[in-house]
Order: structure tokens, then C-alpha cells, then sequence
């Protein structure tokens, strides 16, 4: 038996919601869209929420014309406004990532997602500058200079690959990020900018970004950059299946920037993983099985010891970067437009939400918080197997001492596993129908409830006994609560059907 510390060891940090990553920015235009953020951000409390194509031709902001025999720009910013509307009022705020270039701008025509983001250089540096400039200051006119402070202003998104800016051209992308960095500051000292959002693979361009921006004296507020552990793509029909190394991968890519950041200016600067997840790519369907929110589970659990944010990549199962979605379950925490058919991953941080403050033990597979009132919190995951070779145990016993107040405690358990909490356990059960009908989603709506079990424990010498036994994948979130038992001495359960007291 594990015996868990009464003392805390320290708080525990909760950089696993400060931000969560959605597909391009203009979704946010849509209602279903902002019905399931509503529920993502009551459930779990994200903070921030960070997409593409803030300045791409979606968003209509760069309007170029000709008046008078020359070429002028205005700047249009009712899209931005409304998207930005929606997220506040949801008490949510956005984490800005400058991107993609207008097509009127752009030195080029390469393009990436189906939604056609252009990822080439601006022709003219210093229209893109005032593009940044009049983007900033009218935000900061809309929303406050205060409220527009606490929105990280990330410069462009994984520049190191061909396919997000053209040739991954380095020193081009240190202009555009000298030029930007200047332009936000410009417009107010206090605002947060920073980057190189790199993605997985190119730790080296940490390192010479470090050198570029002490050499260029150029202003960076955080570093950030990207965390996936999947291998190449194995298409099938509308989806892919990817190879995964141990989720301990991620944890080895969040340190990275600090580890390598050492001794320089940079050094001591916030670290945002800006994505992150198993597989990037929104067709594999790995996403929606309980195999991934165990695989995840001691990521959220340790991440947040070496980073100050890290933002699942996506929340939303509308995400049309392969094209507009095939399947019924695709890429992210649930069904945008299935009455909000939830995963076992957004299980996970649903039950991350509700732990405590102060950090009591941490293992292999568990995590014991404590509130401030005394209640304690076990998170509890069942080990994988990353490589697919095994299904993994069906059966994980974790056995605790929990130091809780109190003669008795009431425990609250809820479960996702394999069959329980798994909408797509129960989709595939009902021969995965392509459009489900009314009672279909009925159906999946109910399967993706987590189990609840209710029970309660006697407490020795100010401490449970907590045994636990996992199913396979399983991730559980038990909750120990000090009762004061109210039962009137007159209540005898034997005598439910009428029978003398014995």
C-alpha cells in the first residue's frame, strides 16, 4: 500500500488549462461552435484558446484597393471583432497567433489546409508591419489596454516546416518576427510577444533564435513551441494511423526549450507549448479512444512542473485542416454538432478540474490533491502500451493511505474506460452509422457519461483506505469527502418492508 504524505509537497500546478488549441480562429463564427466552448469552458476552465488564420483571407481583415491612382489598405475588422466577442463572453480569452499572410500581401501562392492558409513571406514588410499595427491597436481600443496585455501574441506557427512558411526559410522568418516583435511593442511596451512556435524535430532552432534575438537586441516576451509524439502517416480511406512513443516523449519536449535556453537571454522566460497531443493530425482516430486519455493522463499530471502552459491541440471536433470532417468522431475533445458527445479525453480534463490546489503525491499512475475545505482528490490512470503490440493489462490494482479528517469519508468515483464513458466504444457497437439518427445520438449522448459509483469509508488514525482496481485504459477520479453522518437514531434500513427491529 502507497502511503500518501498528510503535508502537501507543494501546489500543483494547473499549466495544463491555461490555454487549449482550436482549429482556424473563424469557426468561432459559428453557434454550435460557441455552444461547445461554453461546455468546454464550464467543464474544465480554460483560460486561453488559441487557432490559425487570425489575418488568412478568412477572417477579411487586409482589404487592399486602388482610389485616386494608387494602392491603399484598409484593415476590416468585424470577423475578428465578432470571434473575439464570442470568447470573452464566454469568459475565455484568446492567445494570439499572428498568421496567416493575406493573399493581397503575400510575396507567393503556397498555401496549406484545405481552408487554404497562404504561408509565404509578406512582399512588402512594411505593409505587413501596419497590418500588425492597426491589428493591435484596435484591439487594444476595443477591448483595453489592460485586458489586451494578458493576450500572448505568438509570431506565426511552426516556421521550421516547408509547408507553414515557405522553405522554412530561418533567416526569413527572423525578419518577420524582428519587424513584428517591434511593431507590437510600438503599439505598447506591456503587451506579450514571442515564439518561434517550432514544432517537433527542431530544437536547434531554439538555440539560434536565442542568438538571433540577443545579437538583433529584439524584443521576446515567452518562448514557445510544440509537443507531438506520433510517427509517420499511414493513410487509409479519410484517415491515417500513426505509430506512438511513450508519453514520456512529451514530457522530454517540454523541457527542451528551458534545457537548451540556458545561459542565454532567453533563459528564465515563460515556456508555452503552444500544441500539443499523441498525433497531430486530426483524421487519426486515436483520439477518441480510452487508450488516449490514459496515454495523456501523466502528462497533464507532470507537465505543468516544466512548462507554463501546455494547449491540447484541438478542442473541437470541427477542425477542416484535412478537408471538411468524414467521420462521425474527429480530432478533438467531442462532436461539435452532435449535441455534445464528449470523449474520454475531455473526461480527463474534466476530472483534472475538479483536483485541488496542493499537491500531495504523484506516482506512475496517480495524482492525490488536497482542497482547501479537505477533500482529497485521487486522479488514477491504468497503464498503456504505446506500441500497440499488447493491449495493455485488463486489470491495474493501485492501493492507497489517504490522510483525510473525519470518522467516515463519502467517496464519489467516476470512470471512463473501454466500454464506460466511450461514445465510440458505442458507435462502433451500433455499426458505426455514418449520419446517426435521433435516437442513435440519444444513445452515444447517454454512452458518453462517465460511470458514477457512490460509497463511503471509515477512517483509521486520520486515514482511508483507498483500494482501487482499474479496468483496462481506465482513467477514474475518486473523491474523499470528511462526512458528518445526519441519520436520525430512529433509522433502521431493516425496516423498509415493515418488519419489527430486530
Amino acid at each position: 500500500m502507497i502511503r500518501v504524505p498528510a503535508e502537501p509537497v507543494g501546489p500543483f500546478s494547473d499549466a495544463w488549462r491555461t490555454c487549449v488549441g482550436t482549429g482556424r480562429i473563424e469557426l468561432a463564427l459559428r453557434r454550435d461552435y460557441q455552444d461547445s466552448l461554453a461546455l468546454l469552458r464550464r467543464d474544465i476552465g480554460f483560460r486561453h484558446i488559441r487557432g490559425h488564420g487570425l489575418l488568412s483571407d478568412g477572417m477579411g481583415v487586409h482589404r487592399p484597393y486602388d482610389h485616386e491612382g494608387g494602392r491603399r489598405v484598409h484593415h476590416c475588422f468585424t470577423y475578428v471583432d465578432q470571434v473575439l466577442d464570442a470568447y470573452l463572453e464566454l469568459g475565455i480569452r484568446p492567445f494570439l497567433e499572428l498568421g496567416f499572410m493575406p493573399s493581397e500581401l503575400a510575396s507567393g501562392d503556397r498555401t496549406v489546409f484545405w481552408w487554404r492558409g497562404n504561408v509565404t513571406p509578406p512582399r512588402d514588410h512594411r505593409e505587413w508591419a501596419a497590418l500588425v499595427r492597426a491589428t493591435l491597436t484596435h484591439l487594444v481600443d476595443r477591448y483595453g489596454l489592460d485586458e489586451v496585455r494578458t493576450w500572448p501574441v505568438e509570431v506565426w506557427n511552426e516556421p521550421n516546416l516547408p509547408d507553414f512558411w515557405e522553405h522554412a526559410d530561418e533567416r526569413a522568418y527572423h525578419r518577420l518576427y524582428e519587424i513584428t516583435a517591434h511593431t507590437v511593442k510600438d503599439v505598447d511596451a506591456g503587451l506579450q510577444v514571442g515564439g518561434p512556435a517550432i514544432s517537433p524535430g527542431a530544437d536547434d532552432w531554439l538555440d539560434r533564435f536565442a542568438e538571433f534575438a540577443e545579437h538583433r537586441d529584439v524584443p521576446v516576451d515567452f518562448v514557445s513551441k510544440h509537443a507531438y509524439t506520433s510517427g509517420p502517416a499511414q493513410h487509409v480511406p479519410f484517415g491515417v494511423h500513426q505509430t506512438l512513443a511513450p508519453a514520456a516523449g512529451l514530457l522530454d519536449q517540454f523541457a527542451t526549450p528551458r534545457e537548451r535556453l540556458k545561459g542565454t537571454r532567453l533563459a528564465g522566460l515563460p515556456v508555452h507549448i503552444t500544441e500539443f497531443n499523441s498525433s497531430y493530425r486530426p483524421d487519426n482516430p486515436v483520439h477518441d479512444t480510452a487508450f488516449h486519455a490514459a496515454y495523456l493522463a501523466p502528462v497533464l499530471a507532470s507537465g505543468g512542473d516544466l512548462v507554463d502552459s501546455f494547449s491540447y491541440w484541438t478542442f473541437s471536433d470541427m477542425f477542416e485542416e484535412a478537408g471538411v470532417p468524414t467521420a462521425l468522431f474527429h480530432g478533438g475533445f467531442g462532436l461539435l454538432t452532435h449535441r455534445q458527445v464528449r470523449k474520454p479525453a475531455y473526461h480527463l480534463y474534466a476530472f483534472m478540474a475538479r483536483t485541488g490546489p496542493d499537491l500531495l503525491a504523484r506516482g506512475d499512475d496517480h495524482l492525490v490533491t488536497r482542497h482547501l475545505d479537505g477533500r482529497v482528490t485521487v486522479l488514477a490512470w491504468a497503464p498503456v502500451d504505446p506500441t500497440g503490440e499488447t493491449p495493455g493489462p485488463d486489470r491495474h490494482v493501485l492501493r492507497l493511505s489517504v490522510p483525510v479528517g473525519g470518522p467516515e469519508v463519502f467517496v464519489r468515483r467516476s470512470t471512463v474506460d473501454e466500454e464506460r464513458g466511450n461514445a465510440y466504444t458505442a458507435w462502433r457497437h451500433m455499426g458505426s452509422p455514418r449520419s446517426p439518427k435521433a435516437g442513435q445520438l440519444d444513445v452515444l449522448h447517454e454512452a458518453s457519461e462517465p460511470a458514477r459509483s457512490h460509497h463511503r469509508l471509515p477512517v483509521r488514525e486520520g486515514r482511508a483506505a483507498l483500494d482501487l482496481t482499474l479496468a483496462r485504459h481506465e482513467v477514474t477520479l475518486v473523491e474523499l469527502t470528511p462526512l458528518a453522518d445526519e441519520t436520525p437514531p430512529w433509522w433502521d434500513e431493516g425496516r423498509l418492508l415493515g418488519r419489527e427491529p430486530s
